[in-house]
């Protein structure tokens, strides 16, 4: 016998309508969906599409995406592939350094009137330094099969010992084949062959907006890999004594340093190491030395020892647009000569003093950092030709590149000999004679022409711009000055809502400045 439910009721007929209709609405929608996605008119995301999936799409007219997709150099190669072909030749560098530590902590040992009256020879006897050990982490690039590895100077330099460790978790103790601290490269070997590599990419080449990926291991997390753009190029950072820095926002973090910065075509373009930063983390301004600073580097570590960089023999500066109008100069391209040395190949070819080179062996020079850099990467020996601007005139020079010599001087307070406030412009500097003692003060020659300044007024343009005590002026508007009275007669002539032109000398270099009313 059955039973019935009495607390169950019927089903109505409204609610099994309601039930087929709401199944039929929610079966279109999916449809909906399947089709819009399947026309492109959803939104997609960043990732760059794999090309095989691309190409088995349906001919079905689509709309076309005006959004700009990364330049893959005509290869199918997406992110993921690069980094797959990158990582294995990317290392591990560990770098030990043993120092001696007189340990802490204050002991009656440390008061001077007990030393004093024991002596110090007493003491010696039971100082021990503790011995402690500095370990570095940062990265390395495979550049040959062979063990060939290029770092950083600041990863590896002076240390003690080096073990670099492969992707496939092998340790090898690396033995370092020379550094360059003027560009912060390093190279380092491991007895090993048949390694993965990174080929070579002419940073030449590369542009501002071009994708990149930095590969290395921040904060000790291997084979990491971030994505970025190049931000700017030639930046000169004050981290090395020759920069030529690409600036990347890929991020770069400590233990990155000597890392890989490569191309969409997984080719090495740069060798991380540096970042600007407040709090020691990325901040989306990274640098990175250029491959070709980084191979001819290299390439001289490892035949010769050690670098070896070309020499023209001029001191420069950056040519601003004050500095232009008073050369006469309409535009601001090229690099100001303040000074040329004596029996260099500069001074041979016939240079002088403010002329301004725009072309240094065929390529445009637009900074003091791009002349320098390109004269210390010409071989030895090499003929180049230069053109300048002097006198409002173009002129061409051959000469022949030579080995960069040693270098170079310092300053110091106030006293002694004929002084004179000059008025206008130049009100803001006192200058005298050089005399025998303020030449010992401001280490200065005393056979040097010139007057020099003895102060400059707090607050001041000059100031501002830079002048210091113990610079040397030697002219003023072009007008040699070999006297205070010479210096007083030119400044008593200049107009008082002119600037004004000086060319001072300071640690053996001279230098041209604009002072402004």
């Amino acid at each position: 016998m059955n039973q019935v439910d009495f607390d169950r009721k019927p089903p109505r007929k409204t609610t099994r309508s309601w039930l087929v209709a709401a199944t039929l609405l929610t079966v279109g929608i999916i449809i909906g969906f399947v089709v819009a996605s399947d026309l492109g008119w959803l939104p997609t995301g960043h990732a760059v599409p794999d090309s095989s999936s691309v190409a088995q799409t349906p001919p079905i007219a689509r709309p076309v995406s005006t959004a700009p997709q990364p330049a893959l150099g005509g290869s199918n190669q997406t992110f993921v592939e690069i980094a797959k072909s990158v990582k294995p030749a990317v290392v591990n560098i560990y770098a030990t350094k043993s120092g001696r530590s007189e340990g802490s902590g204050a002991t009656p040992f440390d008061d001077p009137l007990f030393r004093k009256f024991f002596g110090d020879e007493f003491f010696r006897k039971f100082e021990h330094p503790k011995e402690r050990k500095e370990r570095g982490l940062g990265s390395g690039v495979i550049v040959e099969s062979n063990g060939l590895i290029i770092t950083n100077n600041h990863v590896v330099g002076k240390a003690d010992e080096i073990r670099v460790t492969l992707s496939d978790k092998r340790e090898f103790k690396a033995k370092l084949i020379g550094t360059d601290p003027k560009t912060d490269v390093a190279v380092v070997r491991i007895d090993a062959t048949g390694l993965p590599t990174v080929p070579w990419a002419d940073s030449d080449k590369l542009e501002v907006g071009e994708f990149v990926l930095a590969v290395g291991n921040p904060f000790g997390l291997t084979q990491t890999v971030t994505l970025g753009i190049v931000s700017a190029l030639g930046r000169a950072a004050g981290i090395a004594e020759y920069e030529d820095f690409i600036q990347t926002d890929a991020a770069i973090n400590p233990g990155n340093s000597g890392g890989a910065l490569v191309n969409v075509r997984g080719e090495l373009v740069g060798i991380n190491t540096a970042i600007f930063s407040q709090s020691g983390g990325n901040m989306g301004i990274g640098f990175a030395v250029p491959s070709n600073m980084a191979q001819s580097i290299m390439g001289q570590l490892v035949h010769t020892g050690k670098v070896v960089r070309g020499w023209l023999g001029v001191s420069i500066q950056e040519l601003t647009p004050e500095l232009a109008s008073q050369f006469g100069i309409t535009e601001t391209k090229g690099v100001l000569v303040s000074d040329v040395m004596d029996d260099s190949p500069a001074k041979k070819a016939g240079f002088e003093r403010a002329d301004v080179i725009v072309e240094y062996d065929g390529k445009p020079m637009d900074s003091p950092t791009h002349l320098r850099n390109a004269v210390a990467q010409t071989p030895v020996g090499k003929k180049v030709t230069i053109k300048f601007i002097r006198d409002k005139k173009g002129k061409t020079v051959d000469l022949t590149i030579v080995e960069q010599p040693k270098s170079m001087s310092q300053s110091g307070e106030d006293d002694g000999g004929e002084s004179a406030t000059p008025t206008g412009v130049l009100s803001s500097l006192d200058v005298r004679d050089l005399t025998e003692e303020l030449a010992s003060r401001y280490g200065l020659k005393s056979s040097e022409r010139g007057v020099v300044i003895v102060r400059v007024r707090s607050g001041s343009t000059a100031e501002e711009l830079g002048v210091r005590e113990g610079d040397i002026v030697l002219e003023v508007n072009r007008q040699a000055v070999t006297s205070v009275k010479v210096f007083e007669r030119i400044a008593g002539k200049l107009p008082k809502d002119q600037p004004v032109l000086l060319l001072l000398k300071r640690q053996g270099r001279t230098i041209y400045l604009t002072l402004r009313p």
